[in-house]
């Protein structure tokens, strides 16, 4: 995870994805259900875990229900000169898979 002097805090996850892509974070990645990577559908572009960094990442709570949440991963790649956000919920209907990359970006800001 970078090193950022500048901390930044969201109140809502729309605030955080329009000062985001304000800063930079201008792909939209999604978690495919076959592959360890993330996909950019509009730009038909995938990358794999192994080719990017999360720079940051912030978690929000439901307004009605606090077990529904959502959580925002602004990533990099140098490799390929791109940054991007990956936008998950979590809930009822969160996927086995998404939950495993999820759980592998979070592995990736402990190293």
């Amino acid at each position: 995870m970078e090193n950022n002097s500048t901390h930044y805090s969201y109140d809502t996850l729309s605030e955080a994805v329009n000062e985001l892509q304000r800063r930079g974070y201008t792909y939209n990645f999604l978690v495919p259900d076959t592959k360890d990577c993330v996909h950019c559908k509009e730009h038909s572009f995938e990358l794999p875990a192994n080719e990017f960094v999360i720079d940051e990442i912030y978690r929000f709570e439901g307004m009605t229900d606090p077990g529904d949440e959502s959580i925002v991963f602004a990533i990099s790649s140098t490799k390929n000169d791109i940054k991007g956000l990956v936008v998950n919920g979590f809930g009822a209907d969160f996927g086995f898979r998404s939950s495993k990359l999820v759980e592998d970006l979070f592995k990736k800001t402990s190293v």
